[in-house]
């Protein structure tokens, strides 16, 4: 098993960062928007500030970049590609956004279940979309080459 390519997993995960944070703000900020400033409101609460979407472009990125090391961790063993990329992103959605939302919002009922239901499965569209975005870009370092000498040395057998 070779060594992580962690400049891969940082430009990757930035970029799946990037692509949730707009499918992110399309979802949230545009088709939900009512639905999260009456829940604001139900809490006493102004609706969300600039520094707050700021923030969650910030946890956007990490969560990017944690996804496409999660891809690139998992790779080796279930091999690269499409599959892999979406099981990762499914991960990543199960522990960032499903339990959390089913933990913070359903169960104290601090929201509506419908608001609760669209942005978690929005997200797990914005996820693993984004996690199939950044391991395209992901890429293994290439392994140093043998040396032309070494190469060139035929291998004898040994027979018992």
């Amino acid at each position: 098993m070779g060594k992580m390519n962690i400049g891969r997993v940082f430009l990757g995960g930035v970029v799946a960062g990037i692509v949730a944070d707009i499918l992110g703000f399309f979802v949230d900020g545009v088709l939900l928007a009512q639905r999260w400033n009456a829940g604001m409101a139900a809490l006493g609460r102004h609706p969300i500030s600039m520094k707050q979407v700021i923030a969650y472009n910030i946890l956007g990125l990490v969560i990017g970049i944690v996804a496409v090391w999660l891809y690139a961790a998992v790779r080796p063993r279930f091999g690269a590609g499409l599959k892999t990329a979406i099981e990762a992103g499914l991960a990543v959605w199960i522990l960032a956004y499903l339990l959390p939302n089913l933990s913070l919002m359903y169960v104290p009922h601090l929201f509506s279940r419908r608001l609760t239901l669209y942005t978690t499965l929005g997200a797990l569209v914005e996820i693993v979309v984004a996690t199939v975005v950044g391991a395209a870009l992901y890429k293994e370092p290439e392994l140093a080459a043998k040396p032309a000498a070494a190469a060139a040395i035929p291998q004898q057998t040994v027979r018992a």
